[in-house]
């Protein structure tokens, strides 16, 4: 019998968030994610609620309200300037850019637009003011450690490496 997504269990699974009204692709996961349900948040509750019963083999789809999970969208983080106030290497779309505001709170802009004569800022999340589909892939559901749990995620154990600094040979 098939383990079950529950509380403290570990999951690994793979998602992509697709646009629901194009089915585009806007994001996809590189590598498996993990998490144990319940102890970690990695993921929106409305997404873990969706993966709670399931079991691994499984591919379950989540609609989504973007704007749910990552706000709404302001206007207010959309900034045009001309091209030449811009540095060189910030002239690609796509490119992002890390800002501070007057309080020095870091947000990450990226270019959207750009032409001869302007370039276009938001700092929007790009998955904001969408609806969206989570379509997430179940790879793995077994009991966690009380490591994992405790962790909230899958550990890894590598070798112990003792650093002694005062055993350090100057190069």
């Amino acid at each position: 019998m098939k383990e079950t997504i529950q509380q403290n269990k570990l999951v690994e699974l793979n998602y992509k968030v697709l646009d629901e009204k194009t089915g585009q692709v806007l994001s996809t996961v590189e590598f498996p994610i993990s998490y144990v349900h319940g102890a970690d948040q990695v993921l929106a509750t409305m997404v873990t609620d969706q993966l709670e019963g399931r079991s691994e083999g499984e591919i379950i789809e989540v609609p989504i309200d973007g704007n749910l999970i990552y706000g709404a969208r302001d206007e207010g983080l959309v900034f045009t300037d001309r091209i030449e106030n811009v540095p060189e290497e910030h002239r690609e779309v796509g490119t992002k850019i890390l800002m501070e505001n007057e309080k020095g709170e870091p947000r990450e802009f990226i270019v959207t637009r750009m032409d001869d004569q302007t370039l276009t800022v938001d700092g929007n999340n790009p998955l904001c003011g969408r609806d969206l589909i989570f379509r997430l892939e179940i790879l793995t559901v077994r009991d966690a450690t009380l490591e994992e749990i405790e962790a909230g995620t899958k550990v890894v154990n590598g070798p112990d490496i003792d650093f002694d600094p005062d055993k350090v040979v100057p190069i």
